[in-house]
């Protein structure tokens, strides 16, 4: 009964911190005593099964008693072993219990914050250099015209790459405290010095360390919106993101509302965005329309979305709320297609193409961490998807059928009678497989604690559960194959 209350403490507290952690919020300022108060837990349950099992037992009552004649030394070795099983399976299963919670993640994570990525054309077409800007769209109530393609600061440290996208005619950026520990703002900050009236520049409630938590003092919220406008080296901020939100609660704070609110009365900020491609983006998504509060939201958006997803962009249109796509090249490999390669010099204009073809989708925000990247990001701006663009895509998607574990996903999971975590092993096969980081995948695999090693002779109920076609057993013998080490 006490393991479990520890297991349940785990749960509840321990998996909040970390769902905490996954959405970014300021590390920190996290109540870290909600990790120690599962662990003491379990100490104190240590202890208790120490006294209960290595107490000298009266032969006449069976109670506990001192008087009673000592437990021999073996019978205290077997208390003790059985007291530091207790501690161990309580840790163990405390952390499982959080990781469980937030399982979600994992899918998001190992898309969108995993490995670096191929993210430009192996060769650069001439017919790209000096491209501008050729499209400008509306972005929702806001009534501004902003570039199709825009450029996420995410990696951006070189205040000449934003230069030079600024004079192509690239007008919306976007940034964050927490991209570069503010290295970012700073380096945009330089890059907009005489061009800030011809620019809608979007940055986040956060901090360098993180994202401001939901009870953060309205003072502290003001405080730090204040200071980005200090690298920034400007007076105000167009748009302002709730960044990376995963809960209604955080996205409706009160505090967080009503710093915006004065933070508009004096002319700092001008409108109020959300931004999400975290499990419950669509949650989010809606209650983010439905609240009235928000006018513009950044979502991840790519070719191959669940079809329900264009249900929230034809509703955010109903209701002028300005769509900003992210995550456009999801998880774009090439280095392990072999037959794409021909191909994978335009499939980042090819994505980019597809995404704008939808015309509730007012731009789309790419990195642009290296000076090719002008060229070819800016030279889609304008062009129309082509059906050579959607074979393109659809190509690359059979290519990477059974690699590829869609986002927001994890519905095998609960079909794994090993409870194997499906998604990290696959991953791991895509870092041996396709990234060429064999050692590293290697390691990775082997520090798991369940391996798909339990494949092997498994009836293999998972088999059909990928909604995306993964062939999971198939892939996870593989796997085991790639990634064991030698005996």
């Amino acid at each position: 009964m006490l393991l479990g209350g520890c297991l349940g403490l785990a749960w509840v507290l321990g998996g909040q911190v970390l769902h905490d952690l996954a959405e970014g919020l300021d590390r920190d300022r996290l109540p870290l005593w909600k990790v120690v108060v599962p662990l003491v837990a379990v100490l104190l349950t240590s202890v208790i099964a120490v006294r209960r099992w290595a107490a000298p037992v009266c032969t006449r009552c069976g109670t506990a008693s001192a008087s009673t004649r000592p437990v021999p030394d073996a019978a205290t070795r077997r208390a003790i072993l059985r007291s530091a099983t207790v501690a161990v399976v309580g840790t163990v299963g405390g952390f499982a219990a959080a990781v469980g919670r937030n399982r979600g993640w994992i899918a998001v994570g190992r898309t969108f914050i995993g490995p670096g990525i191929p993210t430009e054309a192996p060769e650069q077409e001439p017919a790209w250099q000096e491209a501008r800007i050729r499209r400008y769209r509306r972005l929702g109530r806001t009534d501004a015209m902003i570039s199709d393609i825009s450029v996420g600061c995410g990696q951006l440290q070189d205040p000449e790459i934003a230069r030079e996208a600024i004079a192509r005619g690239v007008t919306y950026f976007d940034t964050s405290p927490d991209y570069s520990t503010a290295a970012s703002e700073r380096a945009l900050g330089e890059a907009i010095q005489g061009h800030r009236h011809d620019l809608f520049l979007a940055t986040k409630f956060c901090r360098p360390n993180g994202h401001l938590l939901d009870e953060t003092p309205v003072p502290e919220v003001m405080a730090a919106v204040e200071a980005s406008l200090t690298r920034l080296r400007t007076d105000h901020v167009d748009l302002i993101h709730i960044h990376s939100c995963d809960r209604v609660e955080r996205l409706m704070a009160a505090n967080i509302h009503e710093a915006f609110d004065r933070l508009k009365e004096q002319g700092k900020v001008r409108f109020l965005g959300v931004s999400t491609h975290t499990p419950n983006l669509e949650r989010v998504a809606h209650a983010a329309i439905d609240s009235g509060r928000f006018d513009v939201m950044m979502l991840a958006y790519h070719f191959g979305m669940w079809p329900d997803f264009g249900n929230i962009l034809e509703k955010a249109k109903a209701h002028d709320v300005g769509i900003v796509a992210m995550k456009t090249l999801k998880g774009a490999k090439h280095t392990n297609l072999a037959s794409f390669r021909r191909e994978a010099d335009s499939y980042a204009q090819a994505a980019f193409r597809w995404v704008l073809s939808n015309p509730n989708v007012s731009s789309l925000v790419v990195s642009f961490a290296k000076p090719q990247h002008v060229d070819e990001y800016v030279a889609a701006s304008g062009t129309p998807l082509t059906t050579a663009d959607v074979r393109r895509l659809e190509h690359y998607d059979v290519l990477v059928r059974g690699d590829y574990c869609q986002p927001h996903c994890g519905v095998c999971l609960d079909s794994c009678p090993e409870s194997l975590p499906i998604n990290d092993v696959l991953r791991h096969r895509m870092y041996s497989k396709d990234y060429g980081r064999e050692r590293d995948a290697m390691g990775l695999y082997a520090a798991l604690e369940r391996n798909a090693s339990a494949c092997i002779t498994c009836p293999a109920p998972c088999q059909g559960q990928c909604p995306h076609g993964v062939p999971i057993r198939d892939a996870m013998l593989d796997a085991h194959r790639v990634l064991r080490l030698p005996a």
